[in-house]
């Protein structure tokens, strides 16, 4: 996965919060979890396709959770091969670490949409509630696994 030399690893950073996204081009899932308990919980879905909406958002949750590093979701094929969202969200991340000079990290992200709409249907969500819902509880499922990869740097 990705990684620049300027992102240490995870075990070298302090314990404190950690916001996780699952990117996407009209909507972006939050969600949110601190590195001592190691659990996610979805927070948020940013519903807009424009960029400066986007990261004022990004920027507005920053200011209020103080995270530590925050988390991409990477997408890859079946597989494991990259594709057209990978870069994107490669890119995403690359904004991230750019404007808001915190350390990112990646989580593949394969099937975590299909996984949170299967979870938010076996819950009793209906198919609109499941809907506005996804993006996070997406981003919520690629922040636990991260916690649990990283789960001997604690």
């Amino acid at each position: 996965m990705p990684e620049t030399a300027a992102t240490p690893p995870p075990a070298a950073r302090p314990g404190g919060a950690v916001l996780a996204f699952d990117f996407g081009e009209k909507r972006i899932g939050v969600a949110i979890g601190e590195t001592s308990l190691a659990q996610a919980h979805p927070l948020t879905v940013i519903n807009t396709a424009a960029n400066a909406e986007r990261f004022a958002a990004i920027a507005a949750l920053i200011k209020e959770w103080q995270p530590v590093c925050l988390v991409v979701g990477l997408p890859v094929a079946l597989d494991g091969t990259p594709h057209a969202m990978t870069a994107r969200c490669t890119r995403f991340a690359n904004q991230l670490r750019g404007r808001f000079a915190l350390a990112v990290d990646y989580a593949e992200e394969r099937l975590s949409s299909f996984e949170a709409g299967q979870f938010l249907r076996e819950s009793g969500h209906d198919a609109r509630s499941a809907r506005d819902k996804i993006d996070a509880v997406a981003a919520q499922i690629i922040l636990q696994s991260y916690f649990e990869a990283h789960a001997d740097a604690r």
